[in-house]
């Protein structure tokens, strides 16, 4: 669980704590027993719905990373976790270094773990429709510059552009849930991700010529607009005030002024996930909407 600072409780607060504290007692259930008995009477139903939330954004990494590695993604990897959910839309092979290749092929396999996981803990769902493709990602980085780039933003492109892209989605997925057993990897996943940007902080992104801090800068901003929860992303560089005990500007890893994680309520995820700020709205890398009870409350009947 992690620390909190006292304050007056909101629902926010109350919702990512109910999250914290049913995923870690779904994981020692699982631990202990060797299963989790979340379909039975151990834990209620909002519990379970919770739990089942995070698929969404398991789903949604596993394809990227796999499909950016390997060229292709669960259907062939592991197709008994879609559930006959339908794949894709413009997934593809990214045209990435040998060494970034094999660190992204490595979270893909860690996210297919995640799913098996989350699927063994909860009933589930089937996949839900993502969107992929070169101009779903385009389309983002268009709303972060409030302009449309020049050419067409391609996350396939190259290894810097897959790197922005996954600065994307692994970070919205670490803070939109917390997992005791899922955490670390995810949270590694990030920093790795980080600290492979930070290492290009001052690198242009051809042919932007704009840097890769830029780029983080202007994703976290938009992710902060999105989400309406106020501050809960940063950029690899930051003002003096928001770096760690207000001393420096580097930020290789996110945190508040307490060097902790920031939390989101499945709702903040869904407005920044869909790309419309409206949980109510489906778009984005869910042209249709996520799955599961929290996800599906929020369309329309």
């Amino acid at each position: 669980m992690p620390l909190k600072i006292p304050s007056p409780p909101s629902s926010s607060s109350t919702a990512t704590g109910t999250v914290s504290m049913a995923l870690v007692i779904v994981l020692f259930l699982f631990s202990f027993f060797g299963c989790c008995p979340c379909s039975g009477s151990y834990l209620p139903r909002r519990d379970v719905d919770l739990l089942e939330f995070p698929l969404n954004l398991e789903f949604l990494e596993a394809e990227f990373f796999l499909f950016g590695a390997l060229g292709y993604g669960l259907d062939r990897a592991a197709p008994n976790l879609t559930k006959g959910g339908p794949p894709p839309i413009g997934a593809r092979t990214a045209n990435l270094d040998i060494a970034t290749r094999d660190v992204i092929l490595q979270f893909g396999l860690q996210e297919v773990g995640h799913v098996r996981a989350i699927q063994k803990a909860v009933r589930g769902f089937p996949r839900p429709l993502m969107d992929l493709s070169a101009a779903s990602f385009g389309r983002i980085m268009n709303a972060a510059f409030g302009r449309s780039l020049v050419p067409p933003f391609d996350p396939y492109a190259n290894t810097i552009n897959f790197l922005l892209a996954s600065y994307v989605i692994p970070y919205v997925g670490l803070t939109g849930y917390l997992v005791a057993g899922l955490l670390g990897v995810e949270s590694g996943q990030d920093a790795i991700l980080r600290a492979l940007l930070y290492q290009r902080l001052t690198m242009k992104v051809v042919p932007y010529r704009v840097t890769v801090a830029e780029f983080t800068s202007r994703i976290s901003r938009l992710r902060n607009r999105l989400g309406r929860g106020g501050l809960k992303d940063e950029g690899l560089v930051v003002p003096p005030w928001l770096g760690a005990e207000g001393k420096t500007t580097g930020n290789v890893l996110a945190g508040d002024r307490y060097s902790l994680s920031y939390p989101r309520t499945p709702e903040e995820v869904l407005r920044v996930v869909y790309g419309t700020g409206n949980e109510s709205a489906p778009g984005g890398f869910f042209p249709k909407g996520a799955r599961g009870r929290i996800a599906r409350s929020h369309l329309p009947s």
